[in-house]
């Protein structure tokens, strides 16, 4: 009797978090490959520009952003990886940004389950760097973000309204 009193209060539970889901502006998504032994997954909340002004406006420039909607971005790595020529130990992170018109300043960050960037802490950066803006003529609605591989090599491309941004990825083999 228990056991199916149990069975159904989890199955309601799951079904009732699978709804939230569905029913998100910004949903869920996840961008990921793998590299012999190495897999990369970027998980992040996909906002849509519905007509708004992004950068400058609705993203202030020269503020901490957690890149996209909802929860902060993660990245998560099962081996040593270079990001911009920056080594970056296996493990999960939070990606921020700073846009700017013309550069952006990514972070890596070791604190995770944000909530935004409203709880940011700058002192638990594990490294910033810098990469320039890409304007694009055709845009994307929804931010998106897409890692292109070239044998060991890699670009994160993250794109939302008319700015784009590539960050270079490095496999290591040891």
């Amino acid at each position: 009797m228990y056991r199916v009193l149990l069975f159904i209060l989890l199955s309601s539970i799951t079904t009732f978090a699978q709804d939230v889901d569905k029913t998100r502006t910004s949903p869920v998504d996840i961008t990921s490959l793998r590299y012999k032994d190495t897999y990369l997954k970027i998980t992040y909340s996909q906002p849509q520009k519905r007509g708004r002004n992004i950068f400058g406006e609705l993203i202030p420039f020269g503020k901490v952003w957690q890149l996209g909607a909802n929860e902060a971005t993660e990245i998560t790595i099962t081996r040593d990886i270079t990001l911009n020529g920056i080594l970056l130990k296996s493990g999960t992170y939070s990606l921020f940004a700073i846009p700017n018109e013309s550069k952006w300043t990514m972070i890596v960050n070791s604190e995770l389950g944000l909530w935004g960037s409203y709880n940011y802490n700058a002192k638990l950066d594990v490294f910033r760097f810098e990469v320039p803006v890409l304007h694009v003529s055709d845009g994307c609605e929804n931010l998106s973000m897409k890692v292109n591989l070239k044998n060991d090599l890699a670009e994160l491309l993250i794109c939302w309204d008319k700015t784009s941004v590539s960050i270079p990825i490095k496999f290591l083999t040891y």
